[in-house]
């Protein structure tokens, strides 16, 4: 399916060097790790047994983009009492567990997708929400994270997590340029506002969320298969692209 979106400068506008980028800053959840429902059945099987009865696709729903910290609260205040002291730590081992056991792959077509923002020579990162071991444990298992040459940064690497920009800004500093010359690659709202905020052109992965979500959210444009990436960042024909 080709790319769709809106004519107007939205996602962070037009970068200043054109289409191609000078770095492209990835999500990991969704994007390139079909990791979603793997740590989403974990919190809600968790939330089940505290009291908070949930399906993983009403954790999705809930939790989908949110990094730990700002899940607390939420949980605490559904619940009506303190979550334990070391949750999160809980929480992480239960996914952990689950990965390790070999319940994740990765995205249909990220590894090719990946691989040709490579051979392009334009230099990546991963900007995630998940936690640092989560996001080790994902580059242990997908071996196709050796692109990213140690550019992994979690949400314990900056003051703020998504929607906050300071990710992406952090990943755009890494690679060694501008925000405004970055590409972001989402796949939530949460992620969304987050690389508008850094001043990134940002493209929607409509792959667990609603495509008119991410146009809504301000995304410069929004694509439904890795294959069509490459021609979005300037560096191959636009995949599916009508005449």
């Amino acid at each position: 399916m080709p790319p769709y979106g809106r004519p107007a400068a939205a996602g962070g506008g037009v970068m200043r060097g054109g289409l191609r980028p000078a770095a492209v800053l990835f999500d990991c959840d969704g994007v390139l790790a079909d990791s979603e429902a793997v740590a989403n059945g974990a919190i809600a099987d968790d939330l089940t047994e505290r009291g908070w009865p949930m399906s993983m696709e009403a954790a999705k729903a809930v939790f989908m983009g949110t990094a730990l910290p700002d899940m607390i609260p939420i949980i605490e205040e559904h619940l009506g009492r303190p979550l334990p002291a070391d949750w999160s730590r809980q929480i992480v081992d239960r996914i952990l567990a689950r990965y390790q056991a070999g319940d994740l792959d990765p995205i249909p077509g990220a590894q090719e997708a990946v691989e040709a923002v490579a051979a392009a020579g334009i230099p990546m990162a991963i900007a995630s929400n998940s936690g640092r071991d989560e996001l080790r444990t994902k580059a242990g298992i997908l071996p196709f994270f050796h692109h990213f040459q140690g550019r992994l940064l979690c949400f314990e690497d900056v003051a703020r997590p998504k929607p906050h920009p300071d990710l992406y800004i952090a990943a755009a500093k890494l690679c060694g340029a501008d925000p405004r010359d970055c590409v972001v690659v989402e796949d939530s709202v949460t992620g969304a506002r987050a690389g508008i905020a850094a001043g990134c052109r940002v493209l929607g992965f409509a792959h667990e969320t609603p495509a008119v979500d991410l146009l809504e959210a301000g995304v410069a444009e929004v694509f439904t298969d890795h294959s069509a990436l490459p021609g979005l960042l300037g560096i191959a024909p636009v995949a599916g692209a009508l005449a």
